[in-house]
């Protein structure tokens, strides 16, 4: 690979990584799975930069790969998860606030497409026609699953302010 290639993928890297890792943390609320998926993500797209990086988004191809990739890894590990032992993600990357955690933990309650699109939209503040094309969906489906997204959680704040 040319050094200009390199240099083009350092600078996409360097510049999309933070927004990339807020993705794939939504996705999955697990800091330690987040930047498994998110290393994947980035070790593909170098395989692939040399086309890669004529596309007109490779930051909204790294989203598919990463929600790809989420979705296997929950497909694979889904029983697994129900016995294996919890232990705290070890790391230089400072610990989420509680306020994030207790959004993530709203956000895994919700449907995997309601909560795609409330993380492209809120947390990486992605359009709706955007979010509409990456995902291959009418931008009305969108807009209904952000809808309906927002609406439960509200109804989970809801629940939550009156349990306290």
């Amino acid at each position: 690979m040319s050094s200009d290639a390199r240099q083009a993928y350092d600078d996409f890297y360097r510049g999309t990584s933070r927004r990339t890792m807020r993705y794939a943390f939504g996705l999955t609320g697990d800091l330690g799975d987040a930047q498994d998926l998110t290393q994947e993500a980035y070790v593909r797209a170098w395989q692939r930069w040399h086309r890669l990086r004529e596309y007109d988004s490779a930051e909204a191809w790294l989203r598919s790969v990463i929600y790809r990739l989420a979705t296997d890894r929950w497909r694979r590990l889904a029983v697994r998860r129900l016995f294996a032992a919890k232990v705290p993600p070890a790391g230089v990357a400072p610990a989420p606030s509680e306020d994030t955690l207790l959004v993530v933990a709203m956000l895994r309650e919700l449907p995997a497409a309601q909560r795609r699109a409330l993380v492209l939209h809120y947390l990486l503040d992605r359009p709706v026609d955007e979010i509409a094309a990456e995902t291959g969906v009418p931008v009305g489906t969108v807009k209904s699953w952000l809808s309906r997204g927002r609406s439960a959680l509200a109804l989970t704040v809801e629940s939550g302010e009156r349990d306290a």
